[in-house]
């Protein structure tokens, strides 16, 4: 909203300082300040009018240390990350482009889910909270929005090629016809980057042109859903999942920057994305919301995410990396998302596989997901969490460096 007012006054009046809001980096350091000041100054308002409703967790008895402390912190502090999140970009944004439109509307659905999920568990008093298949109702639901939106919507090309000449400082750009279909993405550690999901169905012959993106809004749909229960799975200690989601934003943050420049984009050779650039400062708003919860969520936490926080953040990710174009570093980049999904998978897996061989199930892990693990090891919880935050910003700087490694 802000943008368009200082746009008006520096078309208009020339007004002193309304030049700055046209600068991408000064709307997002803005957005990062807003998000920030949004979480500490409402974070605590929020909080006591939680404890007030006596919103608290219940927390299952698993046999941890220090779980008993927790027992009746206030939940569903998700609601602090959503705000700080839509009220910077709100502000700071174009709320013309289509890609901010995308992620205003996956947002706000997102933490509709995990608000009612959380609503169920603390007001109904059902653990169990929204059943499962109306959570996968709902993820499926913003994947096909997602998935449609980038197949048919005109605003959303890519550059089929581009380059720079040194001696006359020309730009020449080829979009991709908006008409055409585009279902390219980027691919780490491969000379050629470039990767198109209509290859996945070229046995089908020429009809593989008119049926790809079935394919593609599938894919969009299971990333959506896998990152957003990983984020979720993840919650489980003070302040792990809010600072993992802090690193990852960064790191998209800065991909939807180069992705969004030209000149970034030629000299690293990734995929141009016109009009992406806004993106930055969403991820941004998503960055100061993560650090400005950890405020009050550190351990020990005055307050906990629930699933309208935890849901949201992988559910943004997810979103964002399909938007420029990054999809598939997700496995690396949330590492730390997927490691804490397999340690579940494979508990469970082999618990049932060992029970009907050998009638008594084994476990590998002495809990999952994996950071319980730890935590039965003796492990303390801080320790787990800053450790988990390591290996995050490790994730992030090896993706970061797939912009050259290839």
């Amino acid at each position: 909203m802000l943008y368009y007012l200082f746009e008006y006054l520096q078309s208009t009046y020339d007004f002193p300082g309304s030049g700055l809001f046209q600068y991408i980096s000064f709307r997002a350091s803005l957005a990062i300040i807003t998000s920030l000041l949004v979480s500490l100054f409402f974070g605590g308002r929020i909080i006591k009018l939680i404890q007030k409703k006596q919103i608290g967790e219940e927390v299952r008895f698993l046999g941890l240390a220090g779980e008993e402390a927790k027992r009746g912190t206030p939940t569903m502090g998700g609601l602090i990350i959503l705000a700080a999140i839509l009220i910077p970009t709100l502000l700071f944004t174009k709320l013309d482009n289509i890609y901010i439109q995308t992620m205003l509307i996956s947002t706000v659905w997102l933490g509709i889910i995990g608000f009612i999920d959380d609503y169920i568990k603390v007001f109904k008093k059902d653990k169990k909270g929204l059943a499962g298949k109306f959570k996968i109702l709902g993820q499926i639901g913003i994947g096909l929005i997602v998935g449609l939106v980038m197949v048919f919507h005109p605003d959303i090309v890519i550059k089929e090629e581009a380059s720079l000449s040194s001696e006359t400082e020309n730009v020449l750009i080829d979009f991709v016809d908006p008409t055409k279909r585009s279902f390219k993405t980027t691919t780490p550690f491969l000379k050629n980057n470039e990767f198109d999901y209509q290859s996945l169905i070229y046995w089908i012959g020429d009809s593989a042109v008119e049926y790809a993106w079935i394919l593609f809004v599938l894919i969009v749909i299971l990333i959506i859903t896998s990152v957003s229960n990983g984020a979720n799975m993840t919650d489980g200690l003070d302040g792990l999942a809010t600072g993992v989601s802090a690193i990852i934003g960064v790191t998209l943050a800065l991909f939807a920057y180069v992705s969004g420049n030209i000149i970034a984009a030629d000299y690293l050779n990734i995929m141009y994305i016109p009009n992406i650039g806004e993106l930055v400062i969403y991820m941004s708003a998503f960055v100061g919301a993560c650090v400005g919860f950890m405020w009050y969520n550190s351990y020990p936490a005055q307050i906990f995410m629930g699933d309208t926080g935890s849901l949201a953040l992988g559910g943004i990710i997810a979103v964002v990396s399909i938007l420029i174009r990054k999809e598939l570093l997700i496995p690396l980049l949330c590492g730390v998302f997927l490691i804490e999904n397999l340690s579940v998978i494979i508990q469970v897996g082999y618990f049932k596989y060992t029970k009907n061989k050998f009638g008594e199930g084994k476990r590998i892990f002495k809990m999952a997901p994996l950071h319980h693990h730890f935590q039965k090891k003796g492990m303390h919880e801080s320790k787990i969490v800053t450790r988990f935050w390591i290996v995050g910003v490790m994730l992030a700087v090896i993706t970061v460096v797939t912009l050259k490694l290839r």
